[in-house]
This record gives structure tokens, C-alpha cells and sequence, in this order.
């Protein structure tokens, strides 16, 4: 039995074929509810348990429909179509109200494959950035207690120190892993391509109430390769495209220490004045 905190707050217990239940963790409480990222992760747990699971995750996307109160949740997970090669899953997480309804309060689909070798080639590339051991550690949001999950080193784009409305760009790059290392695997990578705090924060400098409503994260990496970064540092780099009308979108990519690009993800986000 694993002991380590990100294990624990992803943790489902089946009570029936794709349905389980599970408990927020304080360890990753954000502002108003769970890490995004762990709760992203959880939903990816519920198919990687599913006895039915054909393959590894290709995608995950998860949309945050209320926010999740602590507590006790049910999640359950339905694979829709099976082909000779891909899988696509429908997902959701559901809380009992004080009234006794059950609320939905995360849908989220996914599609897991049987990979095959063919011919690989990787387009992106990753920044050149000095080395995780040369960089401090730490975050100045640290008053949100999911951050001290993680041994975050920033190379460029911290959130700001003085909230002055002076930003200008929404560029961040970042060495990540979990805080004590824990060996690499889909469920911690998922969480990980969530880590990256609000663009709005960055691009105006201003701590204005933001969240994530939708966030798709895209597996370009298998298994193997996963066990091949172990607990090292990943190389995490997001950046907004656009802020229009309370609304706006972050890139983000990760590799390996060994310059694999492990995933890439893309999430909308909503932002008040």
C-alpha cells in the first residue's frame, strides 16, 4: 500500500463494475474546492481501474460543472464503444446534496488505445531553460495548500510579487514534480498539466477570481516511457492565446528531463474583473 499524498487523494473504492467512491483531500485543496489537476487525475483513476480497460490514456477531458465540496463523491465510469484499437469512456463524479440529491459536478470523457510502433517524430521541442537544480524552489501562492504538493522551479513567469496591473506577458516555464518525488505514471501526469496557475494572473497582474472550466490533457507518451522519466523534474511551458469576454484559453506543454515531450494539454478558462 502506497502512502504517498497524491496516491491517497486520487484513491477510488469499487463498489460495482465502473462505479467507485472516493474523498476530497485537504492535502490538495485549492481555493474554493480540490486541485483541478487532482480531481482531473481521479476521473483518468476511475478508467485505468475499469476491469474492461483496453490500452493507456491517449486523452482526457474534463469539464469542472460545480464546484466539489469536501467530502465523499461517487465516480462512475462507462466505456461506450470498444474497437480493435481505441476505447472512448464517458465519465462523471457526482456529490450527495444536504437535500439528498445527487448533483453532477464533473463530466468528463476520455479515450484510452492500443498503441503500436510506427514511425515517431516530435514537432515541439523544449525551451532551453537552466536545469532544475540550479533554480530556487517554491511559489508565492503558497497560502493554497495543493502547491506544497509539488517542488515547483521557475525559469521564467512566476506569478507576480506585486499585484501592480503591470503584466505583459502570459508565458511561464517551470521545472514540476511531486513534493516528496513519486515515480511518474498517467494519473500523476494529468494532474501535472494542470499546475500552472490562472495566464490572467500573469498577463495583468491583477489576483482576480479565475477557474478552469474545461481542460483537455493529450497522452503523447506510453507507459514505458512514463517509467523512463521515473521521479525526475518534468519541463512544464503555458501560455494564454486569448482573454475575451471573461473568458480565456492556456496552452501547455511537458517533457521529460530527457527532452521527450510527454503531453500536452489545453484548458478554457473563465476570469472576473
Amino acid at each position: 500500500m502506497t502512502h504517498h499524498a497524491f496516491d491517497q487523494a486520487v484513491r477510488l473504492t469499487p463498489s460495482s463494475i465502473g462505479v467507485y467512491t472516493g474523498h476530497t483531500s485537504a492535502g490538495y485543496w485549492n481555493m474554493v474546492g480540490p486541485f483541478g489537476g487532482a480531481t482531473a487525475a481521479t476521473a483518468l483513476n476511475a478508467v485505468l481501474q475499469h476491469p474492461d480497460l483496453l490500452g493507456e490514456p491517449i486523452s482526457l477531458t474534463v469539464n469542472y460543472a460545480g464546484p466539489i465540496a469536501a467530502g465523499a463523491f461517487t465516480v462512475t465510469a462507462t466505456p461506450r464503444r470498444t474497437n480493435r484499437s481505441t476505447q472512448h469512456w464517458l465519465v462523471e463524479l457526482l456529490q450527495t446534496t444536504a437535500a439528498g440529491d445527487e448533483d453532477v459536478m464533473l463530466t468528463a470523457t476520455a479515450v484510452t488505445a492500443a498503441r503500436r510502433t510506427t514511425w515517431s517524430h516530435d514537432e515541439a521541442t523544449a525551451p532551453s531553460v537552466p536545469r532544475p537544480e540550479t533554480l530556487a524552489s517554491g511559489m508565492t501562492l503558497a497560502a493554497l495548500e495543493w502547491i506544497n504538493r509539488y517542488d515547483l522551479r521557475f525559469a521564467q513567469g512566476m506569478v507576480p510579487t506585486d499585484w501592480d496591473g503591470q503584466g505583459d506577458a502570459s508565458l511561464s516555464q517551470v521545472w514540476v514534480r511531486d513534493e516528496p518525488p513519486r515515480a511518474l505514471d498517467f494519473c500523476s501526469l494529468a494532474a501535472m498539466a494542470d499546475v500552472f496557475f490562472p495566464r490572467v494572473y500573469l498577463r495583468r497582474a491583477l489576483p482576480v477570481p479565475a477557474g478552469t472550466v474545461s481542460l483537455t490533457v493529450y497522452f503523447h507518451a506510453d507507459g514505458a516511457q512514463l517509467q523512463q522519466s521515473a521521479t525526475g523534474f518534468l519541463l512544464g511551458q503555458a501560455q494564454a492565446q486569448a482573454f475575451r469576454n471573461g473568458f480565456f484559453d492556456q496552452s501547455s506543454q511537458l517533457w521529460s528531463e530527457a527532452g521527450v515531450l510527454l503531453a500536452t494539454s489545453h484548458q478554457i478558462v473563465y476570469f472576473k474583473e
